[in-house]
């Protein structure tokens, strides 16, 4: 049986009169890999500050194996601001550097010598300084002699998560990750947690991340814990079943409650003893009653004003900020239904791209034309700031209580019950609100701008995940146009027809399709650019080969012309077979799938599976095709 390191047990945990955390009991264990979800608001930061000893709950105990040592990045985490960035990462393994201390200090015939040398090997304190120094890198860290002061919050954030990693300690407790860093960063994260030796709690938003890295899941929800075995995926498919489940069962308890108060009505005043069983029977089940379901968002962008036969033509576009260059050379058409991804490292000209388009930023080269029935929304990173003593109704208000739905009115109140706010939430000051109360309010402002051309800057950054499938399927049928920035390669991969890829040194790609889609063309073009370096190496290398007697050369063997047919609409074929697959998934993350067709949840499932398969075979023979053309090049 696998060592406990932490145990919660029967925690109890109250916000004025709401219950966050109802007698939950939670253990990680070596070997876990646990993601941990649920709504925003619903106490998933705070059970980490529990769980670490941050805060002490209302009741219940947490316990800890001895001498257990636990990397932790909280939501709200600090930096030592008399210390440079280097000096910061390095304080996350202050119990490693105090044992190698002790260890140089020792005689060389001390009986802890061996002891304390086995507890350094165990964190692999030797190499301390080599993680560091990778850690800053891959984490996109500003330079290690840099001061605190002068960090950005994003760049704060990446010094904290580097100073929780470096320690490799027994517990990686992890909150949102993997907020503020770009793709490959995250790429990275998620290789050096896949080797990580110690047990994983997360906290995330980020659900390719979560399919990456966990083998469990547990969803904080009503107050308590359900765990699920498996990734994020197979988190989804066993929680529709358990859901489709428990709606079964409740269908009966109501059929039961029906058929026993026609009983009751009119039962024999004489009490006899299987009158009295049956009547307990009744009231065991009648408060035997579910945990009232959480509600999703209804969330629908406002009818777009129409788009006219010109959107938005960037044609050659480049900017530069004196000898630097941005990019150079960027021509991109929008047209409606158009959804593209801007993805690519902080600080290449992703945002800067933005504000050329929306004209606050002139372009040092080309031109951007805008459609003149073209209205931009656009969100950027900050977003907008809230009145902490305003209400809820107060923050959207203009002067009107009415919002402007397409060539109709919607009431404000109408509104924000779309975003989940109850009547008695609506009058909250907005300081009392929880933080996915606070996001939503945010959200509900922006999008009460309109407009048809949406332009997002990390929107999915802080919202929880049922909201991020909601916004995804608002994106989704969205008819306007959609630019945005993300680092979220499950969102890119869900709502975008194009990537916008930012590689560095100036060079930005633009690919068709989500992006997955990129990775699997970037990777061929890689391995393709290698095949031709080596064919031409060995060329040269004939030629410079001494005279000998000529060798018939084999032929290399050509397309035919069905072959050729064949390569020319299999790029098609496999963006088909994807956005069937993509459309399966939709259709199994709906929350109303489990109740309108539960029982095609097994079915669909397989479906997805078939369809995966078909994609890999599209691709190998991809591979195939495009290798016989290569060669015969």
């Amino acid at each position: 049986m696998a060592e406990t390191f932490i145990s919660a047990q029967e925690i109890l945990l109250q916000h004025n009169t709401r219950v966050l955390l109802d007698h939950a009991s939670l253990a990680l264990c070596a070997g876990d890999r646990m993601g941990l979800v649920g709504r925003n608001g619903s106490g998933k930061s705070t059970f980490l500050r529990i769980l670490t000893g941050g805060l002490q709950p209302d009741g219940g105990k947490v316990t800890r194996a001895r001498d257990l040592v636990v990397g932790y990045l909280s939501q709200e985490f600090s930096l030592d601001p008399a210390l440079d960035v280097a000096s910061n990462v390095r304080m996350g393994a202050r119990h490693v550097l105090d044992l190698i201390a002790e260890f140089e200090a020792l005689p060389g015939d001390s009986p802890r010598h061996h002891d304390i040398e086995e507890r350094i090997a165990h964190f692999d304190g030797w190499n301390l300084d080599h993680r560091i120094k990778t850690a800053l890198s891959e984490l996109g860290c500003p330079a290690g002699d840099r001061g605190i002061a002068g960090l950005s919050g994003g760049e704060k954030r990446r010094v904290a998560l580097a100073r929780a990693l470096v320690a490799q300690p027994d517990v990686l407790v992890l909150d949102e990750p993997t907020n503020h860093l770009d793709t490959e960063s995250v790429g990275w994260l998620v290789e050096f947690l896949n080797g990580y030796p110690g047990a994983l709690l997360v906290v995330t938003h980020d659900r390719h991340f979560l399919d990456e890295v966990v083998n469990s899941i547990v969803e904080l929800r009503n107050g308590i814990f359900e765990r699920y075995e498996g990734n994020y995926t197979d988190y989804l498919s066993l929680r529709a079943e358990k859901l489709a489940s428990e709606e079964l069962g409740e269908h009966k308890r109501q059929m039961f409650l029906r058929r026993e108060i026609d009983w009751v009505r009119r039962r024999p005043k004489a009490q006899t003893g299987k009158s009295k069983v049956r009547l307990e029977k009744f009231f065991e089940v009648q408060d035997d009653a579910p945990h009232e379901a959480e509600t999703d968002m209804e969330l629908v962008i406002p009818p777009p004003p129409q788009l006219g036969n010109r959107v938005v033509d960037i044609e050659d576009v480049g900017l530069s900020f004196g000898e630097r260059s941005l990019f150079s050379g960027l021509s991109l058409t929008f047209a409606g239904g158009t959804r593209i991804g801007i993805t690519g490292r902080n600080g290449l000209g992703k945002t800067s791209l933005l504000r050329v388009i929306l004209g606050e930023l002139a372009p040092t080269t080309g031109t951007v034309r805008i459609g003149s029935l073209t209205r931009f929304n656009y969100v950027d990173q900050g977003r907008l700031q809230l009145n902490e003593d305003k209400s809820a109704m107060d923050e959207l208000s203009d002067g009107s209580e009415w919002v402007q739905w397409g060539e109709s009115k919607l009431s404000l109140r109408a509104y924000l019950k779309r975003f989940l706010f109850t009547d008695d939430r609506l009058t909250t000051p907005v300081r009392l609100l929880s933080g996915g109360e606070r996001s939503r309010l945010l959200l509900a402002r922006i999008l009460k701008k309109g407009g048809n051309f949406l332009i997002l800057d990390e929107p999915t950054n802080d919202l929880d995940l049922p909201t991020l499938r909601v916004v995804e399927e608002a994106l989704l049928g969205f008819p306007g146009c959609v630019l945005v920035v993300s680092h979220d390669r499950y969102f890119l991969n869900r709502v975008c027809n194009g990537i916008l890829a930012f590689e560095g040194d100036g060079r930005v790609v633009h690919s068709v399709g989500n992006y997955d889609y990129y990775l699997e063309k970037k990777r061929r073009d890689a391995q393709a650019a290698v095949a031709s370096a080596a064919a031409a190496a060995k060329a040269g290398s004939k030629s410079h080969a001494p005279t000998a007697p000529a060798a018939k050369a084999g032929k290399s063997r050509k397309l035919s012309f069905k072959e050729q047919r064949e390569l020319e609409g299999i790029e098609a074929a496999i963006h088909v077979a994807e956005a069937k697959v993509a459309g399966m998934e939709t259709e199994l993350a709906s929350p109303d799938f489990h109740r309108m067709q539960g029982q095609r949840i097994r079915e669909t499932m397989a479906a997805i599976e078939t369809g995966k398969a078909d994609v890999v075979r599209l691709y190998a023979r991809w591979e195939e095709l495009e290798a016989v053309r290569a060669a015969s090049a």
